[in-house]
């Protein structure tokens, strides 16, 4: 299901998405300071929209999936949570990333109940209905297709089943808005820090696929708020 990707005004994004190549060299390359980076940057409510995520949407025994787990921040959440009788697997395109999450796995003590996964959020590599419970945090907002994406989410998440997304958003506020557009034109001329990341809206379409919204809430700063929300699946 392809869905052109509209503001709320219905106007089509201006920030065209970074190649899928140069994304992975980027997130190759920042890897190391990456957790550092954007927690700088979001003033720290990144975490704050995994914990809120990882507290609605995964319970004891899930099985569950972590799409573009970067370092694994959402990942560990999860994988704290469900216990001994569940599991999380952490897919990202990017080497780098998946390397410095699996030394956080590894420190955590949580080997046993985490899997890892090199893999492409609009293809992932799995049957339909595979898991208990689907996340998804930053990972939609650098896609060239995030409507794909969010499809792909729904696809492999099972029947009754949960999707947890924490994406950029727009800020509400015309003038911030305003403002926020003229920063980031500049940031995006420096894709190590920018990581490809542009405002996104994808639960219109989960939406429009007959998910039942649990869970929406806007949290950031005023510049570069997320939108965190968590949907059910339809049972049938």
């Amino acid at each position: 299901m392809r869905v052109r990707l509209l503001d709320k005004g219905g106007a089509q994004l201006m920030r065209e998405a970074l190649d899928q190549e140069k994304l992975k060299a980027i997130y190759d390359g920042v890897a190391r300071r990456y957790d550092f980076q954007h927690s700088f940057l979001t003033a720290k409510s990144d975490q704050r929209g995994r914990t809120i995520l990882v507290g609605k949407a995964v319970g004891p025994g899930d099985k569950v999936l972590d799409c573009g787990a970067g370092t694994g921040s959402t990942a560990l959440l999860a994988a704290q949570k469900i216990g001994t009788s569940g599991n999380v697997v952490l897919l990202d395109m990017s080497d780098g990333m998946l390397t410095i999450a699996r030394e956080r796995v590894a420190q955590a003590n949580l080997s046993d109940s985490v899997e890892f996964k090199s893999g492409d959020i609009l293809e992932l590599p799995f049957e339909d209905g595979s898991f208990d419970v689907v996340l998804s945090t930053y990972s939609t907002c650098p896609l060239h297709d995030p409507a794909k994406g969010a499809m792909e989410l729904y696809r492999v998440v099972r029947p009754g089943g949960l999707i947890g997304v924490a994406h950029s958003t727009d800020p509400e506020t015309p003038l911030v808005k305003w403002l926020a557009d003229k920063v980031e034109r500049a940031v995006w001329l420096i894709p190590s820090i920018s990581l490809g990341c542009r405002s996104v809206s994808v639960l219109p379409t989960l939406e429009q696929a007959g998910c039942k919204v649990i869970l929406k809430k806007r949290i950031g700063i005023p510049l570069w708020p997320f939108l965190v929300f968590v949907v059910e699946k339809p049972a049938t």
